[in-house]
């Protein structure tokens, strides 16, 4: 799932070397932890939120398999 998030996360920035994902592991989800360069921030985001939303339902959809529900929270 990590790799996933990199691979899209790096497609959208202008920093792809400050891109980290940081998985943490709570009682009753999974919550990963997407770190981009700051100015970076807005293109993750999107326009009203679209990108962000969109990352959301594949992350969503590709974590099937995973025990607890997943969350990914971006910070900038």
């Amino acid at each position: 799932m990590e790799q996933l998030i990199l691979v899209l996360a790096k497609a959208l920035v202008d920093y792809p070397d400050d891109v980290e994902v940081v998985r943490e592991e709570q009682a009753n989800r999974i919550v990963y932890k997407l770190t981009v360069h700051p100015d970076d921030t807005g293109k993750i985001i999107g326009k009203n939120g679209k990108i962000v939303r969109n990352l959301r339902t594949v992350i969503t959809s590709a974590s099937v398999k995973e025990s607890k529900p997943v969350k990914l929270e971006i910070s900038g």
